[in-house]
């Protein structure tokens, strides 16, 4: 009884992933997307302003540090589980390519509309309020694309099987 119980537990927990088309499991995909865009995007405006640079080096700045960031997350968690540097940067990649992309576009996008913001300097509130709101947006609007790989066994999927 006992046994059968923790089966059908541990069934339980894995079953979103399983299948993987979950929105639950989207979010948490997305959730992880965000954690590495935020650090490079945030690090990459805060230098580009601090250092005076224009509106486009500043944004490639932000856009390369989001991806490597992204990157970097997927890396880490993938060559924990056992995986070679190799391997782990081709799942690194078919897993967050496209995530990053949706999310560094949208994120850019608010922040290049939103009048001012990429004018306002560190100490500004506007700088901080528009980058949160744009990184906001982007987790929202990202959050659907990750679903829609997830059900068809990319992205996050791919990562997943190295959780375990």
């Amino acid at each position: 009884m006992e046994h059968e119980a923790h089966t059908g537990h541990a069934h339980h927990g894995h079953e979103g992933h399983q299948t993987g088309s979950g929105w639950t499991t989207a979010v948490q995909a997305t959730l992880h997307c965000l954690t590495g865009c935020a650090i490079g995007e945030v690090l990459g405006m805060v230098i580009g302003t601090a250092l005076g640079w224009g509106n486009t080096p500043t944004l490639i700045l932000a856009i390369a540090l989001a991806f490597f960031f992204g990157y970097a997350l997927t890396l880490r968690g993938v060559m924990k589980a056992g995986v070679g540097l190799r391997a782990a940067l081709k799942v690194a990649l078919a897993a967050d390519t496209l995530s990053i992309a949706v999310m560094e576009l949208v994120d850019n996008g608010v922040i290049v509309l939103w009048p001012g913001a990429m004018d306002a300097g560190l100490g500004d509130p506007l700088f901080w309020g528009a980058l949160a709101i744009a990184l906001a947006i982007a987790f929202v609007l990202t959050t659907p694309v990750n679903k829609w790989m997830i059900g068809r066994g990319k992205g996050h999927a791919v990562v997943h099987q190295y959780h375990h």
